[in-house]
């Protein structure tokens, strides 16, 4: 670093060295400090632009592992959804009618929620909606799941006091379960075999060869034995109690007789094609209160879930009846 600088003297038309002053030594110093700066910043700006730091990657890989986290977890969250959605409809469909219990009161199956904004801390983040709906579908899901645990403890303590009445109401397939397939025909509109127009099915058909032995669905008293040849055929009805009767008709062959109690598996009698029918089956109907309900939603002793379901679908299908 040079001490003094050049400098013309014009009285004496000469150039000249003038030592440094304090003053120069501080422009000096704060020119170099300036300058440094700027270096050091432009440096900065260059390698944040192009160049990522290894914090950064690491922060970055942490955030796209999360956001794919938050995904899974939303779809999670409406596979648990729709598996409570569908256990609700099982019980007041099914399980709430098989007891005759009321609906589960709706101010208790679907509590409301006020108040102040919960997630007013999550707001204003990159992924803040989808967390708050995420949250909130979670909370809704909770609340459900609170609400139908009430409604099972109500049912298991109708079940605890109707252990006669579960004995009794039609629970299984009046034939043997060996191949679903065999079910010919379903309860709602079907085409007449005979007629050939669409009439009302009240009952469900299963295809079977003569012979096979046909069961009680539930425990009860035969209240009806008659041997027709036109109609439902040889056929009989049993009184279970609690609102429930059951109808078993076309029978090639009755094994009871009228006023006699029978047991839920009990052999009854023998599937034939009696009556006005096109071919050896079973007809059977379900009475709660002296309507007829769809006999689908009473097989649950003796089905998976599968098969209640395989079977549910095929009595959905809209094809010909046998009687």
């Amino acid at each position: 670093m040079r001490k003094h600088h050049i400098r013309f003297n014009e009285a004496q038309l000469r150039t000249e060295a003038v030592p440094f002053t304090t003053a120069d030594y501080v422009r000096w110093l704060v020119s170099r400090a300036i300058l440094f700066a700027a270096v050091v910043v432009g440096s900065i700006l260059i390698f944040d632009q192009y160049f990522e730091s290894p914090k950064v990657r690491s922060q970055k890989r942490q955030i796209e592992f999360l956001e794919s986290q938050l995904t899974t977890m939303e779809g999670q969250v409406a596979d648990m959804s729709g598996a409570l959605k569908e256990l609700t409809e099982r019980d007041e469909v099914i399980y709430r009618n098989i007891f005759g219990a009321e609906p589960y009161p709706d101010h208790l199956r679907n509590p409301g929620i006020g108040g102040a904004d919960r997630y007013r801390d999550l707001r204003g983040l990159e992924q803040s909606e989808q967390v708050i709906a995420l949250r909130e579908q979670m909370a809704e899901l909770e609340r459900r799941m609170v609400a139908q645990g009430g409604s099972f403890e109500e049912l298991v303590d109708l079940a605890g006091s109707k252990a006669e009445m579960l004995e009794s109401i039609p629970a299984i397939q009046p034939v043997r379960n060996s191949d679903l397939k065999r079910m010919a025909s379903g309860y709602g509109y079907r085409i007449h075999p005979i007629y050939k127009v669409r009439k009302m099915h009240w009952g469900m058909d299963f295809s079977a060869p003569t012979g096979t032995e046909i069961f009680a669905t539930g425990n009860g008293k035969v209240v009806e034995v008659k041997k027709k040849y036109n109609g439902y055929g040889h056929h009989i009805k049993i009184q279970h109690g609690y609102g429930y009767e059951t109808l078993y008709a076309h029978m090639s062959k009755i094994l009871v007789r009228k006023g006699q109690r029978v047991e839920r598996g009990e052999v009854i009698g023998l599937v034939g094609s009696t009556g006005t029918s096109v071919a050896p089956h079973l007809h059977y109907e379900v009475f709660k209160e002296g309507k007829r309900v769809n006999p689908a939603h009473y097989y649950f002793n003796d089905l998976s879930p599968e098969q209640y379901e395989l079977l549910l679908a095929a009595s959905e299908n809209a094809n010909q009846s046998f009687d």
